[in-house]
């Protein structure tokens, strides 16, 4: 008999219908072959820091931080008042019984078919198995009934997917490290709850940093020089490299009266014929990039649609990073191909490298529509929208026709000073473009032809220097697979490398996972730390104070930092690396915070720091300054924590308050960017002034 585990019950029943005649019983299916049970998602959490000296006192302290625990343990999940959840225990002891049953030789892991699904069903199996059994991994690349059969007769060893788990592992006991320990010294520290986590912050961060880009962002002009001339009556504009400050508008206009007295002759012109390759298969992240930029649609309402396609079987299994598939889908491609034309769609089946390549898949391949179609009448509107999406980019990307254009490049030599490239594609046959959209502004190119003469008048012209863009749903998604990629504006006829991309994403770069982002996304949202309107990000107060915070408390989770324990985490999944090597590096991270030199510390939340010297109460430490505690009274008597990018510890403020002076501080930044020394002197009206040896 083989008892198949399920990480949630709508995996469970797409199982049991694939299988048949199973009868129902109390949290399992049954027949003669085979038991079908299943999870909540994650019935075991993490121990919380008390739970390991089972203290009765759940107080936040720093006298038990940082806390590094000698061996990670679980519990089974509570519900949100830190009460057993009895639908939980329940489950997990059907579960338990059925693992331990006599007639039971064989379990499977039928967990999602990631690191998380694979760990998810192990902790149930690891606390209810009592003896050796064997265990197989049920490894599903989509819900429908032929793939679950097939995927039953092709189990493979749960060892031969450790490297996943302890990878998973890792993650897990890495995430808990920093969320419970920096979390709590942030908290204790603020007085305000402030999540710190190895994935939030960083994201968060990001849109912090461009939303001060923009604040301080200084609009300014500059020149170029273009000349707009009618030649053979069309419009000809040719635009200079050159480029000026606004102070040196009369050094363009002396190089356009230099380029004026040039002649501009067409040296070459080449038309040719081409195909316009069609976009590639989706992964997760860029459908949802599609969808938040056509419909506005954020990527926890599409995750949670796609999520539903794939469990009724519609498509393939989500979390996926890649735009490929894997080599030997090739016979399951030609068969959808086959089903998909019959909707009217003119594809066939291509074999290209474009498509194809394992070296690009590491766990997932791209979504794809799957043999079993849905009927719009049962779909909902964004069902509609997420569904026809995939279906139409798998249709664009096997399409029969070709998308064939027309290309042509004018080359334009300005005497010797310059020399011009015109560019312009024109679709002659549309192709892959009747199904997918198709989104580049082709340029229309004048009626020229080698040897004419172009007129010209070279002009200064005044450009506005832009300000950076606040991040979109696609902007913050393309940050996050590869943050150390640089933003190139790709031209209509260059081909999309994406080599740089993957190889990120296989060394472990990219900041959360295709499994994990949306979620860390929604809790940065839900936390009240960024908001999204329509597609666009911003950051809000709290945002701001939680990383304005951390900095002040010199605790820096840059990239850097995330993608260092990325990096670690993927030689977990290579095999390259143990679990404890990357908790140790997570380890030390945490302890170099604790011990921080005591020039970064502010002190915790309503530490004493000295007496007002307007009012004689007094003075704490606050959520952001040192300040009166006569506030009420009227006293607004504060010292910064932060001047001029400076933090201000607490000795520093308690010296102010003793001796009127402090000691020759060293550090400041001017708003020049220069860096000053000075003392900082309480003035009678209780304001700071700067001292200057």
């Amino acid at each position: 008999m083989k008892l198949i585990i399920a990480e949630k019950p709508s995996l469970a029943r797409n199982i049991v219908s694939a299988i048949g005649n199973m009868k129902r019983k109390d949290g399992y299916f049954e027949n003669d072959n085979y038991l079908v049970s299943w999870a909540f998602g994650h019935l075991f959490t993490l121990y919380d820091i008390e739970d390991y000296d089972n203290l009765e006192d759940r107080k936040w302290k720093i006298d038990n931080l940082p806390f590094f625990p000698k061996e990670f343990k679980f519990n089974l999940k509570k519900d949100q008042n830190k009460r057993i959840d009895e639908g939980v225990v329940k489950q997990f002891n059907i579960i338990k019984q059925l693992v331990n049953r006599e007639d039971v030789d064989t379990i499977v892991n039928a967990g999602d078919s990631d690191r998380e699904g694979e760990i998810i069903v192990r902790l149930c199996i690891s606390n209810s198995l009592e003896s050796d059994k064997k265990q197989v991994r049920l490894w599903l690349k989509d819900q429908t009934s032929k793939t679950v059969n097939e995927a039953l007769n092709n189990m493979k060893d749960e060892k031969e997917y450790d490297n996943l788990a302890n990878e998973g592992f890792a993650r897990t006991y890495v995430d808990w490290l920093y969320g419970v320990n920096l979390t709590r010294y942030a908290t204790l520290k603020t007085g305000t709850l402030l999540r710190v986590g190895r994935v939030i912050v960083p994201i968060v961060k990001a849109i912090y940093d461009r939303d001060k880009q923009i604040e301080e962002f200084v609009p300014d002009i500059y020149y170029g020089i273009v000349s707009n001339q009618k030649t053979n009556g069309e419009d000809v504009e040719l635009t200079s490299k050159e480029k000026f400050e606004k102070e040196k508008i009369e050094d363009a206009k002396k190089l356009c009266d230099i380029y004026n007295k040039e002649k501009a002759i067409v040296i070459n012109k080449t038309t040719k014929k081409d195909t316009l390759a069609p976009g590639k298969l989706y992964s997760l992240t860029k459908l949802q990039n599609y969808l938040g930029k056509k419909y506005k649609m954020p990527m926890n309402k599409s995750l949670a649609v796609v999520q539903k396609l794939y469990e009724e079987g519609y498509l393939t299994y989500p979390r996926t990073n890649s735009e490929y598939l894997a080599t030997n889908e090739k016979d399951k491609i030609k068969e959808i191909i086959n089903i998909v034309s019959n909707l009217g769609y003119k594809i066939k089946f291509k074999d290209k490298k474009t498509i194809f390549d394992d070296s690009k898949i590491e766990s997932h391949s791209a979504l794809t529509p799957t043999y079993k179609i849905p009927k719009k009448e049962n779909m909902s509107d964004d069902e509609i929208k997420v569904y026809t999406a995939v279906m139409r980019r798998f249709a664009a990307v096997f399409c029969a026709d070709d998308c064939k254009i027309e290309k042509t490049e004018i080359k334009i030599k300005l005497g010797e000073k310059e020399e011009f490239i015109l560019k312009g594609n024109v679709i002659i046959e549309k192709g892959w473009t009747r199904y997918d959209e198709y989104n580049k502004n082709d340029k229309v190119l004048p009626n020229l032809n080698v040897g004419d003469e172009i007129n010209i008048d070279f002009k200064p012209k005044e450009k506005k220097k832009s300000a950076p863009k606040h991040y979109t749903i696609e902007t913050l998604n393309n940050y996050l697979k590869n943050p150390f990629k640089e933003d190139k504006v790709k031209l209509n006829d260059e081909e999309d490398d994406d080599t740089e991309d993957y190889k990120a994403i296989f060394d472990g770069l990219e900041l959360g996972t295709e499994a994990t982002r949306t979620g860390i996304i929604n809790n940065a949202i839900n936390s009240k730390y960024i908001e999204l309107k329509k597609d666009v990000y911003y950051i809000l107060p709290e945002g701001k104070y939680l990383i304005e915070s951390l900095s002040n408390m010199n605790i820096s989770m840059d990239k850097y930092k995330t993608s260092e324990l990325g990096k670690g985490l993927k030689q977990v999944y290579k095999g390259n690396k143990k679990v404890c090597d990357v908790v140790k590096l997570a380890e030390d991270e945490i302890s170099e915070v604790f011990n921080n030199n005591l020039q970064y510390d502010t002190g915790f939340y309503k530490d004493y720091i000295g007496k007002c010297p307007l009012c004689g109460k007094d003075v704490i430490k606050g959520k952001y300054n040192y300040g009166c505690t006569g506030y009420k009274d009227g006293c607004n008597f504060k010292i910064s924590m932060n001047i001029c990018k400076k933090i201000i510890n607490k000795n520093i403020a308690k010296e102010i308050l003793e001796n009127k002076v402090s000691s020759n501080i060293t550090g400041f930044i001017s708003k020049n960017n220069k860096e000053f020394s000075a003392k900082l002197k309480l003035e009678d009206d209780g304001k700071l002034s700067f001292v200057f040896e």
